[in-house]
C-alpha cells in the first residue's frame, strides 16, 4: 500500500524523501497530529498508530505518522484513533511541557521516531 509518511522530523525527510512521498510539517507534535486529523477527514487512513512507541508526546519534539495514499470514504476508526491521540498528548503537555532538549538529546529522539517508522515501512513493503 502506498503512503504518505507526515513528520516534522529532519532526519525522517532527509532519509526518505527519494523514496516515498514526505509532508515535512514546520509544526510541534500536536501540529503534526492535527495536520494528519485534517487528512483523515479528507478520506485517507492511518496506517501507523500516532502514538506509537514508548516515548510520551510531552518528552520528544518530533512525531512521523503514515496515512494512505489514496483517498476514500471517512474512516471512522482513523479519525477515532487521532483524536483520542490529540487529546492524550494535549493532556501530556498540560501536565508538563516538552523540555528544552539538547542538540544530542534531539538527534537520540529522532533516531528513535525514525526507527519506528523505517520498522513499519519495512513490514509494509513485505505486504504489497
Amino acid at each position: 500500500m502506498s503512503c504518505i509518511i507526515f513528520t516534522n522530523n529532519p532526519l525522517i525527510k532527509d532519509v526518505f524523501s527519494s523514496t516515498y512521498e514526505i509532508q515535512f510539517c514546520e509544526k510541534d507534535y500536536i501540529g503534526v497530529l492535527e495536520t494528519v486529523r485534517d487528512k483523515i477527514h479528507l478520506g485517507h487512513i492511518l496506517l501507523s498508530h500516532p502514538l506509537a512507541g514508548s516515548i510520551k508526546p510531552n518528552e520528544t519534539p518530533y512525531r512521523t505518522i503514515l496515512i494512505s495514499k489514496n483517498k476514500k470514504n471517512l474512516d471512522y476508526n482513523s479519525l477515532s484513533i487521532i483524536e483520542s491521540a490529540i487529546t492524550t498528548a494535549r493532556k501530556f503537555m498540560e501536565n508538563k511541557m516538552t523540555p528544552n532538549w539538547t542538540d544530542i538529546a534531539l538527534l537520540d529522539f529522532q533516531t528513535v521516531d525514525f526507527s519506528l517508522i523505517e520498522g513499519i515501512l519495512n513490514n509494509m513493503t513485505n505486504f504489497e
